[in-house]
C-alpha cells in the first residue's frame, strides 16, 4: 500500500559467480530479504543476474539454461514469503531462440517476462551472438502467442508490458535499450508507466559513469518518470571488462539515491519515488499529454499487455521517508549554487534592460526602504544599467520615512544608494498622511488597515509622480511570497510599472542579496567605513517589516511581518508543493514535518500557518489578477497572463476542510 503516492524502490547488486545459478539465487535471496526489512515494494537486480552477464558462449549450453530456469523457479517459490516485487535477469528460451530477459516475480508467481530489444554489437560487445531481439514478440498480435511457459508456469512475454501496482504503473527496459536514440521507455511512459526499471550490465571505462548518469537523468526527465537503474557488479568476469555495480534512482531527472561503485560485497540502494509528483508533472506538461505512441513507431506501441499486481506492501513512510525533503525548495545549494544565483539575476537584469530600452526610458525610480525586497530591486536595476552602459545616476532611489521608519533601515537605505552611486531623494510621507487622515476623518491613534494602507498608497503616488517628472518608470519591489499571501496594499506597493521580483520568493530574495554582496559588489565604494557588501549583509540581517506602525520609545520597530502572517520559509515551502504539484494539504503537512525538525516548527505550528497560507492564497487572488509585467525566473510564477489563472472568488473550503476536521498526524 502506498501513502501519498510514494513507492519504495531498490537497486540490489549481489556478488555473483559466473555460470553458477545456484550460488546466484542464494545471493539474490539474501538481498531480497534485506529489501523486505526495508519494506521495499520493487527490488531490481542486474541484467542476467541469475547466471551472470559474462557467461558468453556458455549461454549455448543446455545445462546452464536448465539451471537458470530452475533458479527462477526457486525464486518464484521464495517470493511466496515476501511482500515485495523481485525483478531479476535470466536467459529465456522460446521457439528455438534465446532471449535476454527481465522476470517480474511477485507472491509465488511470474507476473511477466520482458525481453531485451536492442542487443549491443560493437567493440567488445557481441550479444547478438547468443540472444535474439525481443522485438520478435512485438510482431505477434495474438494474445495467446504472447505467452510462454517458463519455470513451470504460463506467463506473458513481451517488451511492451505495463505492470499495474495499486495506483501506479511500471515497465522494464534492459541495459542497451536506454542507449538507443528512442529508448523503449519513451513509449512505455507514454503508455502510462510512471516508473521505469532498468536491469543492466554496463562496464566501466574512463568517464563512462558521468555519461551514464547524465543519460539516466535525461531519460527520467524526458519521460517524466521515476527511473531505477541497477547494473552488474564485482562478481562478473574481469577477463576483458570491469563491472562496478551501479545503483541509481532518479525522479523527473533528479537524483534521489546513488550507491557506491566498485564494492566487493553485496549492496542495496533504496529510495521512495513520488508517483503523485510524477502525475502532476505530466498533467502540467502539454507536450507530454500531446504525445501518443501511435505517432511514432507502431511496433512499440501496439498491443501493450496490462498486468495487474496486488499491492500489499505496508510501508511506514511516516517513520522513515527514503528521500530528502528540502526545507528551502527555492534556494539553491551545493555545486550549482553560484550558477543558479547568477542565472536568476541575469534573467531579472535582462528582462528589465529590455523593458527600459523598449520604452526609451530615461530613468528608473525605486522606493528604497532598507529592506530586502527594495534592496534586491535596486541591485537588479544597477546591474541592468551597467549592462546597458548607462550612468547609474539615472536611477532615482527615494526613501520615504513614515511613522514606523527605524534609524537602522533609514541609514541602510541612504548609505546603499550613496555607495552604489545612484541619485537619491528623501521625501517624508508624514505630513501628507497627516493631511490625508484629516481629509477622510480618520483618527491617527487608530492603527488599523486604513492607517497602514494610506501610507503605502502615499508612497506609491510619490514614486509614480517622480517617475513622470524624470521620464522614467517605477520598478516594483514586491516578491512572489507576498503575492501568494496577498501581503501587499492594493494599488499601493502592489502596483508598479515593471516588477523585477515578481517571481522571486522571500527565502530566495535573502539568499540573492547575500550572493550579490559577495559576487557583484565586494569592491564597490564605501560610506562612512561601510562597503556596499557590509550594507547589504546588514540588510539581510534586518527583521522583515513594512514599518507602518510607530516605533517604540527606543526607536525600534514594533511590527514584524513574520509575527503576523507566519514564517516565510514555511509559506514558501507550502507554495512550492501547492503550486508545482497540486498536493493536498495532508501531503504538504506530511512533507513539512519531514523537512522541518519538531524543535523548529511543531505540528501545531505547521498546521496553523498552513491554514493561514490557504486562506490568504484563495482570498487574495484579486490582487494577482491585475499584476504589472515582470520576468518569470523559476518554475513557480503567479502571473495571471502565464502560469496561474484562477477565479478571484474561488472557494478554499475543500482545501481547508482536512485541516479543520481531520487529524493530520
Amino acid at each position: 500500500m502506498t501513502q501519498f503516492g510514494f513507492i519504495r524502490t531498490a537497486a540490489a547488486v549481489p556478488v555473483l559467480k559466473v555460470a553458477d545459478p545456484s550460488h546466484n539465487v542464494e545471493a539474490i535471496k539474501a538481498l531480497a530479504r534485506e529489501a523486505e526489512r526495508l519494506d521495499v515494494s520493487i527490488t531490481v537486480f542486474p541484467e542476467l543476474s541469475v547466471t551472470g552477464y559474462t557467461c558468453a558462449d556458455l549461454f549455448q549450453q543446455n545445462i546452464l539454461l536448465r539451471q537458470a530456469e530452475n533458479g527462477v523457479r526457486e525464486l518464484v517459490d521464495f517470493s511466496k514469503d515476501i511482500k515485495g516485487i523481485l525483478v531479476v535477469g535470466a536467459p529465456v528460451e522460446s521457439d528455438g531462440r534465446l532471449y535476454n530477459c527481465a522476470i517480474v516475480i511477485k507472491g509465488g508467481k511470474i507476473k511477466g517476462i520482458v525481453p531485451k530489444i536492442h542487443l549491443p554489437y560493437y567493440g567488445e560487445f557481441y550479444e547478438s551472438r547468443w540472444f535474439s531481439s525481443g522485438s520478435d514478440f512485438l510482431k505477434i498480435s495474438s494474445e495467446s502467442k504472447r505467452k510462454i511457459k517458463y519455470a513451470g508456469v504460463e506467463c506473458p512475454i513481451s517488451p511492451n508490458i505495463i505492470f499495474q501496482l495499486g495506483e501506479t504503473c511500471f515497465a522494464v527496459e534492459i541495459c542497451e535499450d536506454l542507449w538507443t536514440p528512442i529508448p523503449p521507455s519513451s513509449y512505455h511512459a507514454l503508455a502510462g508507466a510512471e516508473i521505469i526499471l532498468n536491469l543492466s550490465a554496463s562496464n566501466e571505462v574512463l568517464m563512462k559513469d558521468i555519461y551514464r548518469q547524465n543519460l539516466i537523468s535525461q531519460q527520467s526527465a524526458r519521460t517524466l518518470s521515476g527511473y531505477v537503474y541497477c547494473s552488474a557488479g564485482f562478481g562478473e568476469s574481469t577477463q576483458d571488462l570491469v563491472y562496478a555495480g551501479v545503483k541509481a534512482i532518479y525522479e523527473n531527472g533528479t537524483l534521489l539515491a546513488k550507491g557506491e561503485r566498485f564494492l566487493t560485497g553485496p549492496s542495496l540502494t533504496a529510495a521512495d519515488i513520488d508517483t503523485e509528483r510524477i502525475r502532476a508533472q505530466r498533467r502540467r506538461t502539454g507536450t507530454f499529454r500531446g504525445m501518443t505512441p501511435e505517432g511514432s513507431d507502431s511496433s512499440f506501441s501496439d498491443n501493450y499487455i496490462k498486468v495487474q499486481i496486488e499491492d500489499d506492501v505496508r510501508t511506514d513512510f511516516a517513520s522513515k521517508l527514503l528521500r530528502k525533503v528540502d526545507s528551502l525548495p527555492f534556494v539553491p545549494d551545493g555545486q550549482d549554487k553560484d550558477y543558479r544565483c547568477n542565472e536568476v539575476l541575469s534573467i531579472q537584469v535582462s528582462g528589465l534592460a529590455k523593458r527600459l530600452l523598449h520604452i526609451n526610458c530615461r530613468s528608473a525610480v525605486i522606493g528604497i526602504s532598507g529592506g530586502l525586497d527594495s534592496t534586491l530591486a535596486l541591485i537588479v536595476t544597477a546591474l541592468a544599467f551597467d549592462y546597458l552602459g548607462w550612468e547609474r545616476k539615472r536611477i532615482v532611489g527615494i526613501t520615504m520615512p513614515g511613522y514606523g521608519t527605524t534609524t537602522r533601515t533609514r541609514s541602510n537605505a541612504t548609505d546603499l544608494m550613496e555607495a552604489l552611486g545612484v541619485s537619491s531623494r528623501e521625501i517624508s510621507i508624514k505630513a501628507a498622511c497627516d493631511r490625508h487622515f484629516e481629509d477622510i476623518g480618520h483618527d491617527q491613534s487608530v492603527h488599523d488597515v486604513t492607517y497602514e494602507n494610506s501610507q503605502a498608497r502615499e508612497r506609491t503616488q510619490i514614486l509614480m509622480d517622480v517617475a513622470n517628472q524624470t521620464g522614467g518608470i517605477v520598478i516594483g519591489t514586491g516578491d512572489l511570497s507576498e503575492l501568494a499571501l496577498g501581503w501587499a496594499t492594493y494599488n499601493g506597493d502592489h502596483m508598479s510599472m515593471y516588477g523585477v521580483n515578481v517571481s522571486i520568493p522571500k527565502t530566495l530574495v535573502r539568499h540573492l542579496v547575500s550572493w550579490a554582496a559577495a559576487n557583484h559588489f565586494s569592491g564597490e565604494n564605501s560610506v562612512e567605513g561601510r562597503s556596499v557588501k557590509d550594507i547589504l549583509l546588514d540588510i539581510v540581517d534586518t527583521p522583515i517589516s513594512p514599518e507602518l506602525l510607530p516605533v517604540d520609545a527606543m526607536g525600534r520597530m514594533t511590527q514584524k511581518t513574520e509575527d503576523l502572517v507566519g514564517p516565510y520559509e514555511l509559506h514558501d515551502f507550502f507554495l512550492y508543493y501547492f503550486f508545482r504539484f497540486g498536493f493536498t494539504p495532508e501531503k504538504i503537512f506530511f512533507l513539512a514535518r519531514k523537512a522541518f525538525p519538531q524543535d523548529v516548527y511543531s505540528d501545531q505550528t505547521i498546521q496553523k500557518w498552513l491554514k493561514t497560507f490557504l486562506r490568504r492564497f484563495f482570498s487574495q487572488q484579486f490582487k494577482r489578477s491585475c499584476l504589472p509585467d515582470g520576468p518569470k525566473v523559476g518554475t513557480v510564477s503567479l502571473s495571471p497572463r502565464g502560469d496561474w489563472r484562477m477565479p478571484s472568488d474561488a472557494s478554499a473550503s475543500s482545501w481547508l476542510l482536512p485541516l479543520f476536521h481531520h487529524s493530520l498526524q
